[in-house]
């Protein structure tokens, strides 16, 4: 009986020094907080407006047949590079054939026609000169004159008609570039007005973008821009406002933007998929913080600032932001570190344990 007596005040003594150790235990690791820190640091601000678009080209041929008729020729197909004046495709008809045939011959007889009523002229002016005939007869004959030769200009127009149809039977690319549409072949038959072939200059491609009607304020023609493409997410491309529609689309509320590249790119292709950043505006030296540092209260913008390993909440006045980064104007100084992403729950006089997060 004595042993046990003599072992349990040791053993209260020890549950309290263990109880008394856990309560101090919990209320200073209540005051403390892992925090992942940020230092604030002066770098170039860039505002940008993000925009989305499609690439074209600015140099689009699309020729249709302008006579009805059958192949007869094909000069390049889908894919392939032509020449400015480069046959395409030639079709085949004979009734024009067959009109610039009657066209010419009638042509012909009228120029025999005129010839007769110069020389018949020539006659009754040199007869009347002599008092063989009358004013009459040679005033008939300047008429006669006259006449013919206002039919001749009206056959010789009539011919350059017909030529001109002839021509409707052949399709020239009208400047050098890539057929990216020809779907007939030799033998079909093409009615007038049907899209035979599509020539697009590849060299002058240029990138649309569509822009919130909120933002176009900020744009203007010389502006710099960012242009990546899906087919190529890593690699960026300087490129330069060149022309805006005025002209806002009442359902999407946007405008139409034209990106030109500022070097050519030979691997694009019109319809991919492109993406722009449109600079205007560039703060070179600011001071700056990232979004999720921020917390907003009662209109007030405020940091959780750690000094001597304690938390402290200032106050802050902020500028100029893009997508990631804030500019502080009042507040904060060079070197200052902040709660990078402050959770809730926070108080003034927490001890910060500082953490490092792995960035994927």
């Amino acid at each position: 009986m004595q042993p046990l007596q003599k072992f349990l005040p040791k053993y209260t003594i020890a549950l309290a020094i263990l109880f008394v150790a856990t309560v101090v235990f919990l209320m200073t690791r209540g005051n403390t907080v892992d925090i992942e820190v940020a230092q604030v640091t002066n770098a170039e601000l860039v505002q940008a407006i993000y925009a989305t678009g499609f690439v074209e080209a600015d140099a689009v041929a699309n020729l249709s047949a302008e006579s009805s008729g059958t192949v007869s020729y094909v000069g390049a197909l889908e894919g392939q590079q032509v020449t400015a004046g480069q046959k395409i495709l030639q079709f085949s008809s004979p009734q024009p054939q067959l009109a610039l045939r009657e066209a010419r011959a009638s042509l012909a007889e009228q120029q025999a026609q005129t010839s007769d009523n110069q020389l018949r002229r020539t006659r009754k002016k040199n007869l009347f000169a002599e008092g063989a005939i009358s004013r009459q007869e040679l005033d008939d004959a300047e008429k006669m004159n006259t006449q013919g030769e206002e039919l001749l200009q009206q056959k010789a127009l009539q011919l350059k008609m017909r030529e001109d149809d002839l021509k409707k039977l052949t399709v020239i690319a009208p400047f050098a570039g890539t057929l990216t549409l020809q779907n007939v072949k030799k033998g079909d038959y093409v009615m007038a007005n049907s899209l035979v072939a599509r020539v697009v200059d590849t060299s002058s491609y240029m990138v649309t973008v569509e822009v919130d009607e909120l933002d176009i304020p900020r744009i203007c023609n010389g502006q710099a821009a960012t242009v990546a493409f899906d087919a190529w997410p890593d690699k960026r491309l300087s490129a330069v406002v060149s022309r805006i529609v005025p002209q806002t689309d009442r359902i999407t509320k946007t405008s139409k933007i034209y990106l030109t590249l500022n070097h050519p790119v030979s691997d694009i292709q019109a319809g991919m998929t492109a993406t722009a950043n449109i600079i205007y505006n560039i703060r070179p030296n600011a001071l700056l913080v990232r979004k999720s540092s921020i917390v907003e209260e009662n209109s007030q913008s405020y940091v959780w600032k750690i000094a001597n390993g304690k938390l402290k909440k200032q106050p802050i006045s902020i500028g100029a932001s893009d997508m990631t980064f804030v500019e502080v104007l009042q507040g904060l100084k060079k070197g200052d570190k902040i709660a990078l992403a402050p959770e809730k729950g926070l108080h003034e006089g927490m001890e910060v344990n500082i953490i490092t997060k792995k960035r994927s």
